[in-house]
């Protein structure tokens, strides 16, 4: 009962944040928002096996925290 509780506040809390993000953004630039998009219990579109891995090397881990270089100078 506390989970539903938590689901339905939280969307409440989504549809706010979707009509905000919408009134504020360039309707030919981007799509419009839905509230499933800030929703935190929604699952995503794609599931973890279709998404795809990052394209940089463990080296840029270490760059950015252990060297403290920003990421633009790693490229």
């Amino acid at each position: 009962m506390a989970d539903a509780a938590s689901r339905d506040r939280w969307q409440h809390t989504a549809s706010l944040m979707a009509l905000l993000a919408n009134c504020h953004r360039d309707a030919k630039k981007s799509r419009a928002f839905r509230p499933k998009d800030f929703h935190p219990f929604e699952k995503s579109r794609r599931s973890q096996s279709e998404r795809k891995p990052p394209k940089v090397g463990i080296g840029v881990l270490k760059q950015v925290f252990v060297d403290r270089r920003p990421l633009s100078a790693t490229e």
